[in-house]
């Protein structure tokens, strides 16, 4: 026991703050995209033709554009046409309150969430309890939302907590395509959370469906089943974006 007490003295503080220190942030992390403007036409054909979801296109203005909610954030387009069209920054806040604001072009930036209304935060600002459900998910985004109960996270200091009963939670974060077998479990536990509740819905799998978009057996998302409150995009999203969207959600941010 004195030999456990002494080890944990000398590991310190592991806890990280937030919002994180930049040298907490991954080198590998690729969060909000930015476009150029007036790219050649060659470049975007070359960025629209490499994106594996298609959530890359040409808007009303002929003007190029990034649906996050889309993305799986994998640089394809990037190295399409290097430095001259897109690149994909540091910055970890993507999380979005409405499916039309997670779209990006040169002109427009992703409107990230924001706080509930008064008498929602006045129920959920202080403690958020949300049940868990994998709707068919990879596992990826299910792993980056339970790193959030680690040391490093500490999900609970800022009152939000996981439960196993949604008849004990305030909401349902849903990862996961929402595949046919998983549509009735979901739609059992969402009625089973007392209202006033949320609904998050995180990954591009959650969003929009993911690779899985367009399968007979994929309901595309969450977003046609339950009402959704926030988006959260990535594939997976960064422990810190799905961080930064719950603390958004909560007026915390």
């Amino acid at each position: 026991m004195i030999t456990a007490l002494i080890e944990r003295l000398l590991q310190g503080h592991r806890t990280q703050p937030f919002p994180p220190a930049p040298d907490a942030l991954p080198d590998r992390l690729r969060g909000m995209p930015s476009i150029a403007s007036n790219p050649s036409a060659e470049d975007c054909h070359r960025c629209i033709a490499s994106c594996p979801m298609q959530a890359i296109s040409l808007d009303g203005n002929e003007e190029m554009a990034i649906d996050l909610g889309r993305c799986l954030f994998c640089g394809a387009c990037e190295e399409a046409a290097p430095g001259s069209v897109i690149r994909f920054s540091n910055d970890y806040r993507l999380a979005s309150g409405a499916r039309d604001n997670m779209i990006v072009t040169s002109r427009r930036k992703a409107i990230l969430a924001e706080a509930l209304k008064h008498e929602s935060l006045r129920l959920f600002g202080r403690s958020l309890k949300l049940r868990q459900v994998s709707a068919g998910g990879c596992n990826a985004c299910e792993a980056d939302t339970n790193v959030l109960n680690t040391l490093a996270f500490d999900l609970g200091r800022f009152g939000i907590q996981f439960v196993a009963s949604p008849r004990h939670a305030d909401g349902l974060l849903v990862t996961g395509p929402v595949t046919e077998n998983m549509r009735v479990a979901l739609l059992k536990t969402w009625e089973a959370i007392p209202s006033p509740r949320l609904v998050i819905a995180v990954g591009a799998c959650a969003i929009s469906g993911g690779p899985f978009a367009g399968h007979p057996e994929v309901h595309n998302g969450i977003a046609h089943i339950v009402p959704v409150d926030l988006f959260v995009p990535g594939c997976p999203p960064n422990p810190w974006t799905i961080l930064d969207g719950l603390l958004r959600l909560m007026g915390r941010v």
